[in-house]
This record gives C-alpha cells, structure tokens and sequence, in this order.
C-alpha cells in the first residue's frame, strides 16, 4: 500500500506495531475473514482506534486490507472537519488506520424520545454535508454506523463502505437518506 496519500500517526502517540497489543485496551470488533479487527487503544494523548488487517489471512494483507484501507481513508480525507466524523489520525502501517476516539450509544430503539430533539435534523445535516462533499456512506441502516455521544449529538462511523465521488452520491445518495428515514420512525 501506498502510504503517501495517508499521513503517519502523530509521534506524540508513540504508537507503533510493537506497542500495539500491550496498548489494546480492547477489542471493539474482532474482524471475521475479509475484515479487520477495530481496537481501542491507548496512548499518551488519550484512547484512539484502530482498524487493523494484520491478523488476517496473507491473501487479505497484500490486497484486499490495503485496498479497502485507501478507500475509507479517502472517504475520511474528504470528510474532515464534519462534526460527527471522527477525524482520521494517519496509518498506522500499510495494515493499519488509526482514527479518534469518539465514545457514544449505538442508535436503537431503547434511545427513542431519550435524544435531544434536534438530533435527527443535525444527522440529516452531516448527511447531506458528506454527500455534498461526494461521499456516499451506503451502510448507516447498520446501527453500529451511528453513534449518539455523551451530548446527545450524532457521531457517523464506518466509512469502509462509502463511495468517494459525484456520480456515487447521484446514483446511491438514496440509501443514505432512505437510513436516515427509518432512524427518524424508530427514534422519533
């Protein structure tokens, strides 16, 4: 993988692959055969994640992982400065991106008339910010996508699957706001 188009991770966070495991705090998600393990680590600069390929098989480390990495990274790249997105912290290696934390309640039903009620209008913002900025996120039916964080704001995970250009979001910016439509019948 080219690392050009992705910075390195800050040095402040004196994280590297042979600090990686003793700094897991835990494991958010363990990656089943295509998909990478997302850790919460800690740093001296406080928790970040991290989405990792290296425990996979030798076929998904030389081509898929890093494929799929320069994708979510370019989503992110076009995304920074979006509120509800956490920020892309750099690589960690070609195996590897490391993202902000942004702690928060996965969206379900339970939280239905428990969010603030300007929530839904300010996720519908970010939605129509990413798709102005030609991102299509494609998979926020998926409740682990979208987090409420401890203000009651949405935070918007999980750019893995996004489309990154104009004609994706004129052709599949639907799926977007057809999400957003069921989040506001469940919640509101």
């Amino acid at each position: 993988m080219s690392t050009a188009s992705v910075k390195t991770i800050d040095p402040a966070l004196k994280l590297n692959r042979q600090n990686l495991s003793n700094r897991t705090r835990e494991i958010l998600n363990r990656g089943g055969w295509g998909n990478p393990d997302v850790l919460l680590v800690e740093t001296p600069s406080g928790a970040v994640v991290v989405k990792d390929y290296s425990p996979r098989s030798p076929v998904v480390r030389r081509w898929l992982g890093p494929w799929l990495l320069r994708r979510e990274a370019k989503a992110y790249r076009r995304l920074a400065g979006i509120e509800c997105v956490p920020r892309l912290l750099g690589n960690l290696d070609a195996l590897a991106l490391v993202f902000e934390y942004r702690s928060g309640r996965l969206l379900s039903r339970s939280l239905a008339g428990k969010l603030p009620p300007d929530f839904m209008s300010k996720l519908q913002d970010a939605i129509a910010e990413m798709h102005r900025r030609g991102v299509v996120h494609l998979d926020l039916r998926h409740r682990s996508n979208i987090l409420a964080d401890h203000d009651g704001r949405p935070v918007v995970l999980d750019f893995a699957s996004a489309l990154c250009g104009r004609s994706g979001v004129l052709l599949l910016g639907w799926l977007d706001r057809r999400a957003l439509h069921k989040w506001r019948s469940r919640l509101e």
